[in-house]
């Protein structure tokens, strides 16, 4: 039987999702829960492998068992078993043919970046920070060459092991909240470090330190030196992932958002 789980978790003290010898990821946490109630091994799958220090809210995950469980122990069950910043929040039976990772049409990122002079303290795990002031318009218009199917090479991380560099974006949004921004992304899938990059290359746009074209630039350049630095991870979260609805896994809630909004007016004085 095949068993389909979303979850959410606080990144900030683990090494990223996927399992590590010192078992320090995410994955070893949930596999090790997981395994407490199965009464057998299991190993998860995820639909996306999120580093160290990333957040995410609508995780997705896929395991097999032999074990005969009512649903309600794959969450409450598993639940006390897991550390605190790690829950999970539903539960579906699944075709042995789904799969997390390889079934997924859409990803949903966002990033929490704070736009003030003075670095976070209370909230410094959860935001990235930038110190000069940014123009939101012009990141908006520079973020709109990004959109469609594209080399993303430019925004890849030297260690990515993608088997393809071309990824289709399909939604990029920036809101303003006092000193906050939050950049939305959604695309069938993102490279390691993508959205951290893009990211960066459109805060060099908002202090205007390169044009809007720029960005256009890095992306046909397809090289990463010549866009900008990797944002911190700590302002990133993984809000969701789509699925085409006869799967039965649940579409993204809508709630990630306003969560992210949630926090961004906490951050403001």
């Amino acid at each position: 039987m095949r068993i389909a789980l979303i979850l959410e978790y606080d990144g900030t003290n683990f090494c990223g999702w996927q399992t590590q010898p010192s078992g320090c990821a995410v994955q070893d946490a949930l596999d090790r829960a997981l395994t407490q109630i199965a009464a057998h091994p299991i190993e998860t799958q995820c639909a996306g492998r999120t580093d160290a220090g990333v957040h995410a809210l609508g995780q997705v995950v896929h395991f097999d068992t032999t074990a005969s469980r009512p649903l309600s122990a794959w969450v409450r069950g598993v639940n006390t078993l897991l550390p605190r910043s790690i829950a999970v929040r539903s539960a579906r039976v699944v075709a042995d043919s789904f799969h997390a990772r390889y079934r997924a049409t859409a990803r949903r990122y966002s990033y929490l970046l704070l736009n003030r002079p003075e670095r976070p303290g209370l909230f410094h795990n959860y935001v990235g920070w930038h110190h000069r002031k940014l123009d939101g318009d012009a990141m908006r218009n520079a973020s709109r060459q990004l959109i469609g199917t594209h080399d993303f090479s430019a925004f890849r991380a030297a260690e990515c092991q993608a088997r393809t560099p071309v990824k289709t974006m399909q939604k990029i949004e920036i809101e303003h909240h006092g000193d906050m921004f939050v950049f939305h992304f959604v695309a069938d899938a993102f490279l390691h470090h993508m959205v951290r990059n893009i990211v960066g290359c459109l805060v060099k746009v908002g202090t205007g330190s390169r044009p809007e074209e720029w960005i256009r630039d890095v992306l046909d350049g397809r090289q990463r030196e010549r866009g900008a630095p990797t944002f911190a991870a700590s302002g990133l979260y993984l809000t969701g992932v789509e699925y085409d609805p006869h799967w039965g896994v649940p579409a993204p809630t809508s709630a990630a958002p306003v969560l992210l909004q949630h926090i961004a007016a906490l951050s403001v004085p």
